[in-house]
């Protein structure tokens, strides 16, 4: 049977969402016909909307109406605006046990000698500060394979997946403890990664974050080698030094082999970039469904955005396993509501031109459809930017909602896998961890193939389940945490996303 032309998620919802473009005249609900062009994935109202009055999807408040909408109409910018209205936080009602799978799911992981498991295993050159940057380029691109002429000089060493530069643009110029914090908590993150064999670190060694002062802090003393250039003797000799390291332990980190591992070693990073109108119908829950899963495997995902949250939290803290975390959770939405007063910005800022023109209209609708990346099982922690991520199950991480800032305080918190959904069609890697990347619909799918690892459009399509979508999904996860590249890995996606917080005053 035909799937039918509109979506409809909640039976209390006064919208529904167009599975493809509708012309006026079509009819969108019993007795209700659209009275002009509804655009794809865009919304129109099934009964009037007063002045003021709630819109409601997934049958929760999405925006008020500034007009008077009538059956028919197309509801977006025009007439939905942002509102204020109370919630309900209910600390720990919808906690529910999370009963584990009698035979645990497995995969072919590398373990580390401390016993951590790795998806990947990379050689790193981190920089601890922009000026050190170009120096780490270069090096890395002595190992790196020549797409014209074929050349690799990774090819006797068949078990490194390569050598990856990680830059940034700070590391000086801060006014503030903070920053520093925050960036050094992050390059620790990088430096203890399980998916990185070995590790160097390049300085110039005048900067703030002074080499010395990250290891100390970091507790990273005797774990990875560093070198400075001004006291190296110049950019060449650094390059020569760090390129005699590499070449150094490339026969120790292709000594590795792959074994069973059950999927509890797992901690997946959910994220979502280019979002449009169908990503809370196809793709958010379709990896709510796999990440559930993985979940009942014993393992972890990490959802994070805090501003792309907001407008959702209390549908959250519900699942929080303690009124401690579900009050971690409210206090971050407080913290966002006075960091974006305070330069000047709104919440509702967020939703870009590119999630407009997919059909999404306020962050709180935004919101509602990406906290669906993370399932229903419990809420079992909530930590901050970069922060180590302890505990098995469904752990919220604060960061801003610009997915490689986000995706990068994930992979430091220790994600060794990246799961990213998009409508409007983000390209994106995350090294060390691989990320697969998933459609909401399949024309943006079959435009963008060879970007695109899972086409979650066949739920939208009639073709599959929610349910059946998210097995497929944990299924390829399984196979990606194995060694089966991604789509983004074949386009050598992942050095230039890397991106940490930046926060305070550069001077």
């Amino acid at each position: 049977m035909a799937p039918t032309p509109v979506i409809r998620l909640h039976a209390d919802d006064s919208v529904v969402i167009a599975r493809a473009a509708l012309l006026p005249g079509a009819e969108v609900a019993q007795g209700v016909a659209a009275t002009e062009r509804i655009p794809a994935g865009h919304k129109v109202a099934v009964k009037p909307i007063a002045v003021g009055e709630p819109v409601k999807r997934y049958g929760q408040i999405i925006g008020f109406a500034t007009q008077a909408i009538a059956p028919g109409q197309h509801v977006h910018v025009q007439n939905i605006g942002m509102g204020e209205f109370s919630k309900d936080y209910a600390y720990g009602v919808d906690v529910r046990p999370t009963p584990n799978f009698d035979l645990p799911a497995t995969f072919q992981g590398i373990r580390r000698p401390d016993g951590r498991v790795a998806t990947r295993n990379y050689i790193g050159i981190l920089t601890s500060v922009n000026c050190s940057a170009h120096v780490a380029g270069l090096v890395a691109d002595v190992f790196r394979k020549n797409p014209f002429t074929g050349h690799d000089p990774l090819a006797k060493f068949p078990n490194v997946d390569g050598v990856v530069a990680l830059t940034h643009k700070t590391g000086c110029g801060m006014t503030q403890l903070e920053p520093l914090t925050v960036l050094r908590r992050t390059l620790g993150g990088y430096a203890r990664h399980v998916n990185f064999s070995h590790v160097i670190i390049l300085g110039l060694g005048c900067e703030m974050n002074q080499i010395g002062g990250f290891l100390e802090e970091q507790r990273l003393a005797g774990r990875l080698r560093s070198l400075d250039i001004q006291d190296v003797g110049g950019s060449r000799k650094t390059v020569e030094k760090a390129v005699a390291f590499v070449h150094e332990v490339l026969a120790e980190s292709n000594n590795v082999k792959r074994e069973p591992c059950p999927a509890s070693e797992l901690m997946v990073a959910l994220q979502c970039g280019g979002s449009d109108g169908y990503s809370g119908v196809s793709a958010n829950p379709a990896l709510g469904a796999a990440s559930d899963l993985l979940v009942r495997h014993g393992g972890s995902v990490i959802l994070s955005e805090t501003p792309e949250t907001y407008g959702a939290e209390h549908l959250l803290t519900r699942r929080a396993v303690s009124p401690e975390v579900g009050e971690k959770l409210v206090a971050l939405m407080r913290w966002w509501e006075d960091y974006t007063q305070r330069n000047g910005a709104e919440m509702d800022s967020n939703p870009s031109p590119g999630n407009k023109a997919g059909g999404l209209t306020t962050i709180l609708e935004k919101s509602l459809g990406a906290m669906a990346k993370a399932g229903s099982t419990n809420l079992v922690d909530v930590v901050g930017y970069a922060e180590p991520v302890t505990k098995k199950g469904f752990t919220f991480m604060d960061t801003p909602g610009f997915d490689p800032v986000a995706a990068t305080g994930q992979v430091a918190g220790g994600a060794n896998l990246v799961c990213f959904t998009t409508g409007r069609g983000s390209v994106f890697g995350c090294k060390p961890s691989p990320s697969i990347k998933l459609a909401t619909n399949t024309p943006m799918f079959r435009r963008m193939e060879d970007d695109m690892d899972v086409n979650c459009g066949t739920i939208l399509d009639g073709d599959e389940t929610v349910q059946q979508c998210g097995q497929r999904i944990f299924e390829l996860i399984l196979r990606v945490a194995s060694g089966e590249q991604t789509k983004s890995e074949a386009f050598d996606f992942g050095a230039a996303e890397f991106a940490p917080w930046v926060l305070g005053a550069t001077m």
